[in-house]
Parts: structure tokens; sequence; C-alpha cells
């Protein structure tokens, strides 16, 4: 079957849902069904609103009819340190039109557009023993760091959230207040010395800036965002010492997604983020049923704050990065 490879610029409706079409073809053929596939809010977004740290290029593979029978999404770094490198967020085939070169079509432009930029990396998310998994191991792909998705029931009995002394919580939802930004960002950069395996990316450098705009792009794409924090005022400035962000890519989801939860370590060993958790689930929205997050195998604290707390293993996934 003939097939043609173009880059998508500011898609209107139709091509959005064409794109929206083959992405949830391949997610109903490819997981199983209790995961909810992407809302047409969600695909959208992503398509139409830029990201606040990089560049998208958007491929799609089309029939001699027009019709697509898959579709790529890149994303190439601009933030510094990792100009080099690029993130595969998607490349997903109609199921009726795999084994037929559209996959590979793809990847061909997709390594194209990486060395035409000076990539000399990229990685991608992928199931482990999926078909995501064959297609890029033939490809040099490697799983340079294992993480498994978990899933809680939110709909169990569990206590509220319970501070030691000297902290408070605070929670909003969307931007970060302004009072908040600044210590906001440094308990961003708290997350440098989580597991990252052999990934070939420098953890970003947070500002209160970067963190407006990383949630304001969460807002743009139609989604939710909720954040919970401890705050430590005894100093006499506020401390952010730990929060927990969830996501509801669409506001009808019925399942969200646990962003990032961080305790920064002069903070650590206190239950904080236990409790963060904890007061999410009583402030989250009450149509959300459940909360799926990834935890790296490696990072065995948050492994444990999550078992506490109910979630229970779903499925094994990793990142897997090639050199170009």
């Amino acid at each position: 079957m003939p097939i043609t490879v173009r880059t998508l610029d500011t898609p209107p409706a139709a091509a959005v849902d064409a794109w929206h079409d083959v992405v949830t073809a391949a997610h109903q053929h490819d997981l199983p069904a209790e995961i909810p596939p992407p809302g047409r809010a969600e695909t959208a977004g992503k398509l139409q609103v830029p990201s606040a740290r990089g560049r998208v290029v958007s491929f799609t593979a089309t029939a001699p009819d027009g019709s697509y029978e898959g579709v790529a999404s890149l994303l190439l770094h601009t933030d510094p340190g990792n100009e080099h490198t690029a993130f595969l967020s998607t490349l997903a085939v109609r199921p009726d039109a795999r084994r037929q070169g559209v996959g590979a079509a793809l990847w061909d432009a997709v390594r194209a557009e990486l060395a035409a930029d000076g990539r000399t990396s990229v990685a991608t998310e992928l199931e482990v023993g999926g078909a995501g998994e064959k297609f890029a191991g033939a490809r040099g792909f490697e799983n340079v760091l294992p993480i498994t998705w978990y899933v809680q029931d939110t709909s169990l009995p569990r206590p509220d959230g319970e501070l030691p002394a000297g902290y408070t919580f605070a929670t909003w939802e969307g931007v970060v207040p302004d009072h908040l930004a600044d210590a906001s960002a440094t308990a961003h950069g708290a997350m440098d010395d989580a597991p990252t395996g052999d990934v070939d990316e420098a953890p970003p450098v947070w500002n209160a800036d970067k963190v407006r705009a990383a949630a304001q792009v969460i807002l743009d794409r139609g989604g939710v965002m909720l954040t919970v924090a401890a705050v430590d005022s005894r100093g006499g400035d506020d401390t952010v010492a730990a929060y927990t962000e969830l996501v509801l890519r669409d506001p009808s989801d019925v399942r969200a997604l646990q962003y990032d939860t961080v305790v920064v370590p002069a903070h650590r060993g206190r239950g904080l983020g236990r409790a963060v958790k904890l007061r999410m689930l009583a402030q989250q929205q009450p149509h959300v049923r459940w909360i799926g997050t990834t935890v790296a195998d490696e990072n065995r604290p948050m492994l444990v704050v999550n078992e506490a707390l109910g979630y229970g293993r779903e499925r094994a996934s990793g990142i897997f990065q090639t050199k170009i």
C-alpha cells in the first residue's frame, strides 16, 4: 500500500478527528480494556497547544485516499542541557494497517527529523512485552529505566492526611499562587535525585515561570490540575516541603494521573509524602474513580508510600532509548 508521510501543522478539526481515530484504535487494540483511551479534548490539546519544554513535530502517514493509517509526535527538547535529545510521544498505527510498512515509514521520517536537528538520542515510553517494544527493539531501542504502572481505587475508605506540627496544607487548582511560586520551583528541583536509570536527559532547571508554564500548558490543552503541598512557615518564609500533583487530561476523565510527588530532602522521614497524597484523595473531584501513576522500579521509597496507600500493580512499562 503506498504511504505518504507528511508533517502536520496547526491541524483543523477534521485532522484532529482523523488523528484521534488512529490513537484510539491503537490504544484499544494494544492495552487492556480497563485503561481508558485518550479523550478527543486531550488529542486536540496535544496537537494544537505547544509544549512548555520544546518544539513538537507531528507526522501523519496517509493512504492514497487521504485517510490516516498512522501518526507520530516528536518533542525536540529546548531546555538547557537537553538540546541533544528528544522524546517520541506517539507512534501509532491503525491495527488493520500494520505490517504494511506504515510504522517503518513514520520512524524513518522521525529519524530524519532527529538527524536534521542534530539530535543524538531519542526516548519513548513503551509497554513491556507489547507490539511497540518489539518494533522499537528492532530499531535499537533499549529499556534504560524500567517503570511500572500502579492504580488506586479512590472509593476505598482512607484516613485524611495529617501533618506533623509546624506544617500546613496548601491546595490549589491550576497555576501555583504567586506567593508560593518561588518555593514551589525550589521543591520541583528536589526531583533531581529521583531515579532516571540511563536516560540521556538532564533534569529540568526550575524557576517560578517554568512551574507556571508547565501548569498552564495542561490547562490550555483542556485539562485540570490539582496540587496539594505541605508548607513549612517556621522560618518566616513559606517553604514547600512536599507536594503532589493530580491531572485530568480531560475534565470528564474517571481515571486521573498522578504526576510528581516530591518531598524535599531536608523534610524527609516525617510522613509528608503520605500526608499530601491522602489529602489529595480528599480534595480530588468526586467523579474520579481511579488514579494511575508510574514509579521507577528502583524508587523504593515511593513504592513503599504507594503500597501503604493501596496502589496496586497494573502493568510493566519502561523508558526506552536509542542513539541516533
